[in-house]
Order: structure tokens, then sequence, then C-alpha cells
């Protein structure tokens, strides 16, 4: 299956602190890694202060804890699907993907003119702990995980990287790695036969033989995380060498924020990088991303914010000003490289590295994802709904409304569809062309705006333009 899939994705201190993602724990050693450990043996890191936030947005008083009685609790894996219209899903994708230019459609397929052996978004349940794993097609979730031995690490940010695997970022420190194809799951646990999650219900810590890794941080705060594009290997047809950016710091330690870099194989950090030039505030560096060659982009939270690119060669750093005025919250790389940041005051903005120039759209939001037609979509609390932009008027294409008031993280599926996830209980997928909608509303406080999917790697990886 991991093959299939690969020859598919080639085929401030603000007075607003409401605005943003809260948590905290008691860890104060910046930066100190341990080794990755298998989830049998886990290495339980220092308990937090809290176990969990109960975040608010600007629009709404609406937190990620309300949602816990709504939770998907029971032990099949029936979803809990709510839609804009009754008729059965049966269409294909909504895009052409396109074709891997290094493979000429060769052993690894190329082409993607058919249906994508699977699709994931892969949601944090913070409040709970937990990664839901939801079939995109169907909208059953296929699995739930705990994510650090705890389970009260607080996730946030996924990744998913060009095999189709998800790593995770607790806010409290850890990271996690969880198999897609169970295929690809190791009988780790001593008990027979493999033990894994196939619905809304979590096996315990070390009796899920699914989680790959955890590395733990003794981080305050972490929470961007990025996979890297790795190699395809023609002749096996799977991804190698993909590396995994994080960054982290403590709370109100302005010149904490440390970047790592790991192995994807095995968790095991190989590159560190120290940034105390760049200023950490409370939240740090908050959105993370990568362009084509690997670099990695992210950008801080608390004022004055900063922009900055991780050369993925040197590991050399350069820093860039954001604009005065701007609140950055999510944060995107489109298909030409130039990084975007959703913002919940004044406006949201593109940046163009080749210019060094700001490029600003009056639309507020947080989460964004591109496209396979270009568009930019943001979450918009105040709709509440998302928008598509065009990438280069900056001019609002599209407006649907959704029956939330929260809505955080955007992200595309191999199929063309369109997701927001609140912090109530419910992912939204929607047909950008109908503008008719579905939801899966078993998530319990989630909270996530970066990469489900896989496919905003994929668009830079391996843009169609």
């Amino acid at each position: 299956m991991r093959a299939a899939f690969a020859s598919i994705l080639t085929c401030m201190s603000l007075p607003l602190l409401a605005c943003a993602d809260s948590g905290g724990a008691s860890d104060s050693d910046a930066g100190t890694t341990q080794s990755p450990t298998n989830p049998t043996t886990p290495t339980t890191p220092t308990t937090p202060t809290t176990s969990g936030d109960t975040p608010t947005t600007a629009a709404s008083s609406t937190t990620s804890g309300a949602s816990i009685s709504a939770s998907a609790t029971g032990t099949d894996s029936t979803a809990n699907i709510s839609a804009s219209d009754t008729s059965a899903d049966t269409e294909g994708p909504k895009f052409d993907v396109g074709v891997q230019p290094d493979v000429s459609g060769g052993t690894c397929g190329g082409g993607m003119g058919g249906m994508p052996e699977f699709s994931y978004i892969w949601v944090a349940n913070s409040g709970q702990g937990t990664i839901s794993k939801i079939d995109t097609q169907t909208l059953q979730e296929q699995g739930r995980y705990i994510v650090r031995p705890d389970s009260a690490g607080s996730p946030s940010r996924t990744s998913v990287n060009l095999s189709g695997d998800v790593a995770v970022a607790n806010r409290m420190g850890g990271v996690t790695k969880v198999y897609a194809d169970v295929a690809d799951c190791k009988d780790t646990n001593g008990m027979p036969g493999l033990q894994t999650s196939n619905s809304a219900t979590a096996l315990p810590w070390g009796t899920e033989e699914c989680v790959a890794w955890y590395t733990p941080f003794n981080f305050t705060t972490q929470r961007p995380v990025a996979w890297a594009p790795g190699t395809l290997n023609p002749v096996t047809c799977e991804y190698e060498e993909q590396k995994l950016w994080t960054a982290g710091g403590q709370n109100s330690v302005a010149d904490s924020l440390i970047i790592h870099r790991l192995n994807g194989e095995t968790g095991v950090v190989e590159d560190t990088i120290a940034m105390p030039d760049v200023f950490h505030g409370y939240f740090g560096a908050y959105g993370g991303a990568v362009n084509q060659a690997g670099d990695f982009w992210f950008i801080t939270y608390d004022l004055p914010s900063t922009l900055v690119r991780v050369d993925a060669k040197t590991l050399a750093y350069e820093k860039i000003t954001v604009p005065q005025g701007l609140c950055p919250y999510g944060f995107a790389v489109d298909n030409k490289g130039r990084p975007w940041t959703g913002s919940f005051c004044q406006a949201s903005a593109r940046y163009t590295p080749e210019t060094a120039t700001w490029d600003q759209f009056p639309v507020l939001g947080y989460g964004l994802q591109q496209d396979a037609e270009d568009r930019m979509w943001i979450a918009d609390y105040a709709l509440p709904g998302t928008r598509a932009i065009d990438p280069e008027t900056l001019q609002t294409l599209t407006s649907i409304s959704l029956p939330s008031g929260s809505v955080k993280g955007i992200s595309i599926d191999f199929y063309g569809y369109v997701w927001v996830v609140d912090m109530n209980q419910s992912a939204f997928r929607i047909d950008p062309e109908t503008q008719q909608f579905q939801s899966y509303d078993g998530l319990v406080g989630p909270y996530t705006y970066s990469d489900m999917t896989g496919w905003g790697l994929k668009n830079v990886a391996d843009p169609q333009g």
C-alpha cells in the first residue's frame, strides 16, 4: 500500500491572547531532547501543569472542552455524519493532481488518472490527547491514536509525508509519527497479531502498534511540524530520506527558540538550530511549512513577529520582519514557494521571497492551503466558513458559509475537496464547485490547521503549473 500511495502522490504578547491556542507546562530545559522511544517502553515526560487547553477565537466563545460530551467514544467505526445534501458521494477526483516528472509514468505509475488507494485527513483532538484518521471519501474514522505516553500533550499541528504517514506535535512537548497503512505497522507489544485502532476508540499507549515512534522534547510550547519531501526511489516506489522539521521553546522566555530536524524513519534528532536572536515570546513559532527544496519556513506569533527560512542544505537561516499590524496565525507555502499567513487583525498576507515584498489582502482568518486550481483557501472565522483567494490578484473568488462558530483549519484532499476543521467537534468536507458539504462530527476538542492530508507538501514538491 505504501508503494501505491507513493505512486499516487507522484502521478506577542498580544492583547487578544484568546485568539491563540494556549497551553503551558512545567518543563524548563529549553530544547533538550531524548532519543525516540518505542511505544511499548515509553519515556514519560515531565507532567504538565495543565492537561489541555480551552482556546477561544475572536469570533466565538466556544471552547474545545465544550465538545467533549459529543465525542465519538463507541467501539465501532461508524462515523457521525451530517450533510448539506443527502446524495451519495460517488464522484471521482475534483482535479488531476498531476504527473511525477522524474519517472515519466514508469514503474511508479506517474499519472493520476484513477482513484487514490487511500486518502486520509488527520485531525488532532487536543482536548483528548489523540489524533483521528478519517477517510476523506467515506467520512468514516478509521483509527484514533494517543500521541504521548501520558495523553496530556495537547496535540495540535499535524503533517503528512509523501508516503502518507503523519507526524503530530504536542503543544506541551513531543512529536509522534503514526503509520497510515496498517501493512507498515510493527508487532511490538508482544501480543499475537496486530493491535491497532480501526474506529474512534484509541487503544492504550504501548498496545497500539501503528505508532511508529515518539520523540520527547522538554519544551513548554511546541507547535510547528512539517515534513520535507524526501526522494522517490524509482525501483521500490518508496520515498527515502524523509525529514521532519519542528520548533519549540519555553513560554515567555524571549531567547529560547530552537529548531530540530528529525530522521523520519527513526525519529532521531539529526540537526539542532538555536535561534536566540528570534524573539520567542509566549507561544513562539506558530506555523510552519516547507518549500520544494525542503527549506523550513515558519512564523512566530508574539510581537514583534518574524518570518524565518531555514536552508535545508546549510541550516543557515534568514529573518524577515512581518509588517506591523498583522497578527500571524495559520501558515502555508504555495506552489511558487511563497509563504502565506492568516491573520486575525488588519489583514492576511503573502510574502514573495524573490522580491522580498509583502502583499496584504483584507480577509481575516486562520488556516490556509492552496488547491490544484491555485486557489488559496482560508478559514474565515467571521463568515464563518472559508473563502478562496486568487493567489496573484489576492481578490476573493468564492465565499462558503458553514454552520460553525469556530472554524480553524483548512486542508485539501487528493480528490480536490476542501476541508475545514472547527473547534467544536466537526471536520467539514466541501465540494468547491457545488459548495455542498458534509461533516464528520465525532471529534474531541479539535484543533488543527496545518497540512492534515499531505496535499500541501505534494503541492510544493511537485507543483502543477
